[in-house]
C-alpha cells in the first residue's frame, strides 16, 4: 500500500484535499469515442441518417435511435467539452469522474487542458472497458502484468505528461463475463490493494452481473467500501433486487439521469425515468442505504449535451435536486448523495 496517496483524491492536475471535492458527479464521459456501439440502421429509409451530423431536423430521430448515428457517438471536441463543463460549474458542480478507459479513447492530455480551462476537478479512470474493445495484448497479459499496468497508471501516470488516474475504471464487464474481463477484475482488485484507489464498475446487462463481479473483486481482496457499482438504473428492474444487492456493501450509482425515454434498445430493454430513479433511491434511503448512494448522468453522446438539445452535465444539480426536495429528500440526504458520499469514495484509503 502506498501511504503517500492516503487521504487525498487524485485529479489529473494532482492530489486535492477531500474537502475540495465539493458537489460531484461520479460517472461522466467528457471525451469519448463510443463507435464500438454504432449500429447501422437496417431499414433502407433510415440508412442515410446514420452518417448525418446532428441537426434540429434529425434530433428527435437521434434521441430515439442513439446507437444508429455515427456522429452522435463521438465526443471529441475540447471546446465543446469546456463549454458544457462550465455549465456544470455554474450550477455549483466542483468535481467530475471521467469514466473513459482504455478502448474508448481515453485522452489524458485533453483532460488536463479541460480541467485547467474550467477549474473543475477531473478524476481520470485507469484500466479497460469491455472485451470487445480491448487491445490485442490483453489476451496474452497475465493478471500480474495487468495489475502492474493499472497500478502504474495510478502511481506513475500515463502519457509523456505522466498524468495520474484517480480511480480504477470504469472497468467494463459483459454478460456473461469473458476470460479477459475476469482477469482485469482480478487485476483491478490487486491494484486497489497496492494503491487504495476506488474501483468503478460497468456491470454486464443482467441482474446477476453485479453480485458476480463483486464476489470476484472481494475474492482478490478488494473492499466493497471502495467499489462503486454503476448503472443500477438499467441493471435492476425491481426494487427488491436492488435492496438485496445493497446488503453487499458497495456504493450504488444511479447514473443515467436525464435519459428519460423508457425505450432501451439493448438487453434488458427496461430503463427507468428520472422519477422512477428517485423512487428507487428513496426506497434505498428509507432502508438505511443513504450513505451508499452516488449519482451521475453517464453522458457519452452528443444528443445529451446542451449544444445538441440535451440537458447536459448540470441536469442533476439544476433539475434533480429541486425534484428531490419536492419528493421529500432532506437537505442532509441531498448533501450525502452529492457531496459527502463522493468525498468518501473518491478519497484514497488503506484497504
Amino acid at each position: 500500500m502506498n501511504k503517500a496517496l492516503d487521504g487525498f483524491a487524485h485529479t489529473v492536475l494532482g492530489p486535492i484535499s477531500p474537502e475540495n471535492i465539493g458537489m460531484a458527479s461520479t460517472h461522466e464521459h467528457i471525451l469519448i469515442d463510443f463507435l464500438c456501439m454504432f449500429q447501422e440502421p437496417q431499414e433502407l429509409s433510415q440508412r442515410n441518417l446514420a452518417f448525418q451530423k446532428i441537426t434540429i431536423q434529425n434530433l428527435n430521430w437521434v434521441r430515439y435511435n442513439m446507437w444508429n448515428n455515427h456522429d452522435n457517438l463521438q465526443l471529441t471536441e475540447e471546446d465543446t467539452a469546456i463549454e458544457e463543463i462550465n455549465l456544470f460549474k455554474k450550477a455549483g458542480g466542483s468535481t467530475m469522474v471521467d469514466a473513459t478507459t482504455i478502448g474508448i479513447n481515453r485522452n489524458p492530455e485533453a483532460l488536463v487542458r479541460i480541467s485547467a480551462a474550467t477549474g473543475i476537478n477531473i478524476i481520470m479512470g485507469a484500466g479497460y472497458y469491455v472485451d470487445s474493445v480491448h487491445p490485442p495484448e490483453v489476451e496474452t497479459k497475465t493478471v500480474s502484468e495487468l495489475t502492474i499496468q493499472i497500478t502504474n497508471e495510478i502511481l506513475e501516470g500515463v502519457s509523456p505528461m505522466k498524468i495520474k488516474a484517480g480511480i480504477i475504471g470504469e472497468i467494463g464487464c459483459s454478460w456473461p463475463l469473458t476470460k479477459n474481463e475476469r482477469k482485469i477484475l482480478q487485476a483491478s482488485a490487486q491494484a486497489q490493494n497496492k494503491t487504495g484507489a476506488p474501483i468503478l464498475i460497468h456491470p454486464g446487462r443482467n441482474e446477476k452481473a453485479p453480485l458476480e463481479i463483486l464476489n470476484i473483486l472481494e475474492n482478490e481482496g478488494a473492499s466493497p467500501d471502495q467499489i462503486i457499482m454503476s448503472h443500477m438504473d438499467r441493471t435492476f428492474e425491481k426494487i427488491e433486487s436492488v435492496l438485496q444487492f445493497a446488503q453487499k456493501g458497495s456504493y450504488l450509482e444511479y447514473d443515467l439521469f436525464g435519459w428519460e425515454t423508457s425505450y432501451y434498445p439493448l438487453s434488458p430493454t427496461y430503463i427507468p425515468t428520472d422519477a422512477k430513479r428517485l423512487e428507487f433511491m428513496k426506497e434505498l434511503i428509507d432502508n438505511g442505504f443513504s450513505e451508499k448512494l452516488v449519482i451521475g448522468q453517464d453522458i457519452f453522446s452528443k444528443h445529451r449535451l446542451t449544444k445538441y438539445g440535451g440537458q447536459g452535465y448540470s441536469h442533476i444539480i439544476k433539475n434533480i435536486i429541486p425534484r428531490m426536495k419536492d419528493e421529500g429528500f432532506t437537505d442532509k440526504t441531498i448533501q450525502l448523495i452529492f457531496i459527502d458520499n463522493p468525498k468518501r469514495i473518491l478519497t484514497f484509503s488503506p484497504i
